[in-house]
């Protein structure tokens, strides 16, 4: 028989089996005490493009995650799992064929974590479930500044789908416009949805902005944006470009590096962070399982982002 090690890192790494929670953190709904929940909204009903199958992407992600060593970060030099406590409180019991019944779900089982002053994590599911995230926010918070990482503004005039959260969170007043920044936006007929993006109030870096200026200075105007407003992140993984992230329903080539996407996450330590989602996986376009890890490893980031908002206080 092989012999086991006796390391507990190494041990917990290769353990095989249980539950895929994210990272093999607890599965529970129990949120005594509990800091920060990983929670998964499986639903793809709001997808208008033919690459439908994000409801699979928080499994995946949490797959990924398994994989992934807890320790030190390298840059914030914390460790996320030693400075708070978190659980993976599972998926949001979503109505697959009904998008009003799906958005209620959300808005009910997301609000009630919130109440218990844990910080949420979402993972997606495609991106309509971001506006039941924002009012469950705003909820709480008030109206929220926002950081949007995506290819696509979402700000299209109609009923509520991934193309169109951002446009019902405005003018249901859950952003503060001016405070709200769109990061990445591409794509070959992309001119008129931007304008109409920036007509609402947000401001908009298209990819070839950011490029021209340079990560850093993206970095800078994201942060002086938002000050110390109470912030909330939407990452759409279509932000990085296919090749880096193809497991996503509606690819736009010349996005974001992985890496450069690392610098962009990791530049918001010290930001008065309130809650996360990262969505559009959608694993059956994936190649390699490449998307997947990456989400994984950008939960870890974000995780690690509130460690050092919690170091700091500390």
């Amino acid at each position: 028989m092989a012999k086991v090690s006796h390391n507990p890192a190494i041990g917990a790494h290769l353990f095989i089996g249980g539950i895929p929670t994210f990272m093999r953190q607890p599965a529970s709904r129990d949120l005594e005490g509990v800091e920060v929940a990983i929670i998964g909204i499986p639903f793809d009903g709001g997808t208008l493009v033919s690459r439908s199958g994000t409801r699979s992407g928080p499994l995946k992600i949490r797959e990924a995650s398994l994989d992934l060593f807890k320790g030190c970060h390298p840059i914030f030099k914390v460790d996320p799992f030693d400075k708070f406590t978190r659980v993976d409180y599972g998926d949001v019991a979503v109505e697959p064929l009904s998008m009003e019944d799906t958005l209620k779900a959300i808005q009910e089982e997301v609000g009630a974590v919130l109440v218990s002053d844990t910080t949420v994590i979402a993972l997606g599911g495609d991106h309509s479930i971001t506006l039941p995230l924002l009012r469950t926010h705003a909820a709480k918070f008030g109206p929220l500044a926002v950081i949007h990482f995506d290819a696509h503004p979402d700000t299209a005039d109609y009923e509520v789908s991934h193309a169109t959260s951002f446009y019902h969170a405005i003018k249901e007043k859950l952003i503060d416009t001016e405070a709200y920044i769109q990061v990445g936006i591409r794509g070959p007929s992309i001119l008129e949805d931007v304008e109409a993006a920036r007509a609402l109030g947000a401001q908009v870096l298209t990819i070839d902005e950011c490029f021209a200026m340079g990560i850093p200075a993206v970095i800078q105007k994201i942060t002086e944006l938002m000050g110390r407003r109470r912030v909330y992140v939407s990452f759409d993984i279509d932000s990085v470009d296919p090749a880096y992230a193809p497991g996503t329903g509606s690819p736009e080539i010349g996005g974001f590096t992985s890496y450069q996407i690392l610098q962009m996450v990791r530049g918001l330590a010290g930001l008065n962070l309130v809650g996360f989602d990262l969505v559009e996986v959608c694993p059956s376009y994936d190649h390699g399982e490449i998307t997947s890890i990456l989400a994984a490893n950008l939960v870890l980031e974000f995780l690690s982002l509130l460690a050092v908002n919690k170091s700091k206080s500390s």
